[in-house]
């Protein structure tokens, strides 16, 4: 993180570091010279309270905006027809079903896919 950084202006990031466009958005994040938190969220899952809070920050009501649809998981769980309370019960248990990287920073948030949809939080 940049140091002296105000909480409003810290950068988080939903990281998966076996994902290229995770490592695309570190990437470019350094080369604008932005610190971060790289947030493995696959090791420390996101409470549902968190999924929130991103899917606010986001500015999306449906939790599929912000899920990996095409993982298996997903059919796995017959996720197709879930309510949204049935979706984020089933991200916070299985968070490989959250899309990545979700680059979050001052109350707003992007699916940096493309990462460079990560440029539109450093202006």
């Amino acid at each position: 993180m940049t140091d002296g950084a105000s909480d409003d202006e810290r950068v988080s990031v939903y990281f998966n570091p076996s994902c290229s466009k995770c490592r695309s958005a570190r990437r470019l994040l350094d080369e604008h010279g932005v610190g971060a938190d790289y947030v493995r969220y696959l090791d420390d899952s996101p409470s549902l309270s968190e999924l929130e809070r991103v899917m606010a920050m986001l500015g999306i009501e449906d939790p599929r905006a912000m899920m990996r649809t095409g993982e298996a998981r997903y059919a796995e769980l017959g996720l197709d027809s879930a309510d949204r309370q049935g979706l984020l019960d089933a991200m916070a248990a299985n968070p490989i079903l959250i899309e990545r990287p979700i680059v979050m920073r001052g109350g707003r948030a992007v699916i940096a896919r493309p990462p460079d949809r990560l440029l539109d939080l450093l202006d």
